[in-house]
């Protein structure tokens, strides 16, 4: 009986999901569509809290759940084009005018995430060339060139 009462449990066993905060990007045009992309997720099984930002297009989930279940949900329930969040605040990325970082259509404040894309990510980031030579002429830097 002990190895039956241990087969059982293993395979039983779920492994638990943790808590997470899955912001998505979804098109929202009116308070009806506020509303059918909210009550979306909130059925879930595991979702907490639901917050929606129509002036963004963010939707933010949190509870336990998976990003690509929430994603897949909105999608299949509003019929409209979900995906996770792909902006980054302004600050973290080193060069956000890079083609690929700039995104006309990012919320103010924003850029696209350009170091998580491998096709973009050597045009977001500096050279060792360049810092060498912008930090040549930086104030920060104590044996910078005083001509300038």
């Amino acid at each position: 009986m002990g190895c039956v009462d241990l087969c059982y449990r293993e395979r039983h066993h779920r492994k638990l999901k943790q808590f997470q905060r899955v912001e998505i990007k979804v098109k929202m045009d009116c308070e009806g569509c506020e509303r059918r992309v909210r009550k979306s997720v909130e059925g879930m099984k595991g979702v907490t809290n639901v917050t929606v930002d129509p002036k963004q297009s963010k939707l933010t989930v949190e509870g336990f759940v998976q990003p690509n279940k929430v994603v897949q949900r909105v999608m299949h329930r509003t019929g409209k084009k979900a995906e996770l969040w792909p902006y980054v605040p302004y600050d973290v990325v080193p060069h956000p005018y890079a083609p690929g970082a700039y995104d006309k259509k990012a919320p103010p404040g924003y850029v696209r995430n350009a170091l998580a894309d491998p096709l973009v990510a050597p045009l977001a980031r500096a050279s060792s060339f360049e810092v060498k030579y912008t930090s040549a002429f930086s104030d920060d830097n104590p044996n910078a060139c005083t001509i300038m």
